[in-house]
């Protein structure tokens, strides 16, 4: 998976699955808070015995201040040591009753992900082990330093990777100042200065229960799923609630050429989109699935590939955040079809921004994403990171259930009017990362 593309998985989390609702087939939200103050979402799945919970904390990479990186290494660090447990007691404590844990940093939230088996045998010694890492991580020494180096050899990896270096020169030019703009994986810099008391401090200041929610999916009855949350987070400290992030300032169009020894270029093209909580996210979204985000079929894709022949595909994408995340086109072609590459998804992008989409074509496209739904949250899995989604952002309850409704009232007009407002062909970003410094000449 291209870097761009892990990014988009990540940061879309809250975007690709929860745009594909469950309607009518998924039982409706239920919502309480813990006695420590934690919002908790669930949705009883009865068919398979396993419980599926996430917990989200208001600690991405936004928090990361003048340590880039911090975020990732914090939230990396929970599973390698808690109390006086290893971090090969917590694995062996896992495996013995077949759960699953993992957890991830993205720019706006950090998050613990546990899989087990609802059997009280199972469960219990799972949701202890949990809870308790969330609680009481270790930080080691020797576990700091093992994770700094694995981070730090993954940023030698990145920089030989010119999608990485067009991500990472992208969101710098997007977001100048602006915590957005922090590299979620760190630099050398700044992983080789972290102390293991900044991490501490980190987790003490965003692990608390007034920057966690919790969504649970599984087959429990209501007095199950309170029992397993309050167990899961009941006894975090209640701590402060962080204020959101500011909203980024428009950045000035440019483009910047970086060098690199590949045959193909990676190119990005974009410029700040919409939050998650923009009205207009919905009919940007149906919009871009006719434009670039529907595959080979997408507007662009089709200009850019099966007109020109100049790249094996081309895709575009809206990734809200709590503040306007990115709109992106990305695509890769061979260093002496840059330019003509450049000319084509520009003039695409202009000509979509001031027609729209053909009446047909949105019709089609509305169909793909309202049927799709069952299988974009098939398994609960799914079903929870999406479920997180709507704590985290503090979507409707009915979210789910209205979404198909609300996608079906867009009318070709909303979607025009709505790229309009947000889409500017002609004040974008764009980072070439391959061939030479300079463009090439004409023929």
């Amino acid at each position: 998976m291209s870097p761009l593309k892990s990014f988009l998985s990540g940061i879309f989390v809250t975007a690709l699955l929860l745009v594909s609702t469950l309607a009518a087939a998924v039982p409706a939200i239920q919502n309480w808070r813990t006695a420590n103050g934690v919002p908790v979402y669930f949705i009883p799945a009865r068919e398979l015995p396993m419980v599926d919970a996430q917990i989200l904390f208001n600690a991405g990479s936004v928090r990361d201040g003048d340590r880039p990186g911090l975020a990732q290494l914090t939230n990396a660090l929970l599973e390698e040591g808690a109390g006086d447990w290893s971090a090969d007691v917590i694995a062996d404590r896992l495996d013995r009753v077949g759960a699953r844990l993992s957890a991830s940093s993205r720019r706006d939230s950090a998050s613990v992900s546990l899989r087990s088996l609802v059997d009280p045998r199972y469960l219990q010694p799972a949701v202890e082990t949990v809870a308790r890492l969330l609680q009481e991580p270790s930080f080691a020494p020797d576990a700091v330093e093992r994770v700094r180096q694995q981070m730090l050899s993954a940023l030698q990896e990145r920089a030989q990777s010119p999608g990485a270096i067009a991500q990472d020169a992208f969101f710098k030019a997007l977001y100048g100042a602006h915590p957005y703009a922090s590299p979620p994986d760190g630099t050398a810099a700044s992983l080789n200065a972290a102390t293991r008391a900044e991490v501490q401090a980190f987790h003490h200041r965003y692990y608390t229960a007034a920057n966690a929610v919790v969504a649970l999916v599984g087959d429990l009855d209501r007095p199950a799923a309170e029992q397993l949350a309050n167990a899961l987070v009941g006894a975090l400290p209640k701590g402060e609630p962080v204020p959101p992030p500011p909203a980024p300032p428009v950045p000035a169009s440019q483009t910047i050429r970086i060098p690199h020894p590949s045959s193909q270029s990676h190119i990005l093209i974009g410029q700040l989109g919409v939050s998650r909580a923009d009205p207009d996210y919905y009919a940007l979204f149906l919009g871009n699935h006719v434009f670039g985000g529907n595959g080979l079929v997408s507007q662009l894709s089709q200009e850019i590939r099966e007109q020109r022949g100049l790249a094996y595909g081309a895709y575009s994408a809206f990734a809200p955040m709590r503040q306007a995340g990115p709109f992106l086109i990305n695509l890769q072609t061979r260093n002496d079809q840059v330019d003509t590459a450049l000319q084509v998804a520009q003039a695409t992008l202009r000509e979509f921004t001031a027609n729209g989409p053909k009446p047909q074509i949105l019709e089609e496209a509305r169909q793909n994403i309202t049927g799709g739904f069952a299988l974009d949250l098939a398994g609960n899995g799914k079903l929870a990171a999406a479920l997180g989604g709507i704590a985290f952002y503090n979507l409707p309850l009915d979210y789910l259930q209205t979404y198909i409704t609300r996608m079906n009232d867009i009318t070709l007009e909303q979607v025009k009017a709505a790229w309009q407002r947000h889409v500017q062909p002609d004040q974008v970003i764009t980072v070439i990362v391959g061939g030479s410094a300079t463009p090439a000449k004409p023929q």
